[in-house]
Order: structure tokens, then sequence, then C-alpha cells
């Protein structure tokens, strides 16, 4: 339910999945098969069965939301899907997106933040598992709204820094150059 409600922002995230089950159900779909009851801590502290799925079923569940939210995803399944034949057509192409991925994921970000930066994303990192742990959030809504007060709190204390020192924290000369044209090879 918490991908449903992410995906079409619907109210009653539960009558949501309900029917889309019976939806698929009808129209012969194993979606559902993929779906089973966990017991899971609910936030009254009781264990509820939940409509759990592994990374296959949720991607499947994910295909058939019709919400402009999850097109992002259905496009992205489409191009990996895409690619995946491609390698299997010619296995060479494989080898060089694994060397251009290794190659990419050796440049991490935190690789050209200063001093101050590096400092403030992991005052926001820190204090949002502060606040996660401290108010024992559990599931998406709870986790994000987390995590916007635990940015928040980072955010803040830069902006104050900014504003005495009269110097932004982030700054230009640590972009990566380049980063953003490279392209996964491609036939």
């Amino acid at each position: 339910m918490d991908s449903v409600r992410v995906l079409t922002d619907s109210v009653d995230a539960g009558a949501y999945w309900r029917k889309l089950k019976q939806r698929l159900t009808k129209e012969g779909s194993q979606v559902v098969t993929f779906c089973h009851g966990l017991k899971l801590m609910a936030p009254d502290g009781k264990r509820y069965l939940t409509d759990c799925a592994n990374t296959e079923g949720l991607l499947r569940i994910v295909q058939s939301i019709p919400s402009p939210k999850a097109e992002p995803f259905k496009r992205w399944l489409a191009r990996v899907g895409f690619e995946r034949i491609q390698e299997i057509e010619d296995p060479e192409l494989a080898t060089k997106r694994t060397r251009f991925l290794y190659n990419a994921k050796r440049e991490n970000l935190r690789d050209h933040m200063d001093d101050l930066e590096l400092i403030f994303s992991m005052l926001g990192e820190a204090s949002t598992t502060r606040i996660t742990t401290a108010k024992n959030a559990i599931g998406f809504r709870k986790n994000e709204k987390a995590a916007r007060e635990g940015g928040k709190i980072a955010g803040d204390a830069r902006r104050a820094l900014e504003r005495k020192s009269r110097q932004k924290i982030s700054t230009r000369r640590n972009y990566l150059k380049g980063f953003q044209k490279r392209k996964l090879i491609s036939s």
C-alpha cells in the first residue's frame, strides 16, 4: 500500500490496492500471486497481515498502476528491458556497460565536496537518522517526514552560516564537469 499511496496520491491506498487486485485477477494477471501476506508492525504497535512483494512483484505492480507518477518507472523498466535484449543479442555490450558503470561509480559526489558541504550533508543524514529513531517512524509517509525534518535542520544551519559569512557553501567549482554528458553505450 505504501507504493500505491506514493504512485497514486490516493486518499485511501488500501481501497485502491484492493480494487487493483480485483481488476488484475479478473484480467488473469499473475501479479497478485507475487504478493504474500506477512504480519508487520503497525504504528499502533500491533501486527497486521500486510501484502508484501519482492522486487519483481513490486515492479509488476508499478506496471499495472495507471498514474503519471508511475510513468518514469515504466519508462525505466522498458529501457532496462531493451538494454537486456541488446545484451543477449550482443554479449559484448554487457561488458561495455559494466565497465562504464564501474568507472562512473568511482566518481563519488562526495569526492568533490569541500569540508563544509560534507559537514552539512552529514548533519542532514545524522539528523534524519536521529529523528527517525526517536519517532519510531514506520512506513513511507513517516520516514519521508523525518527526512524532510532532518534536511531542514541541515538547510537552516547552512543558510545561517551563509548569512553570517556572506559566502555560499555550494559553488560551481564542485560540479562534476562532463559527468552528465556521458551516456550508456547502445547500438
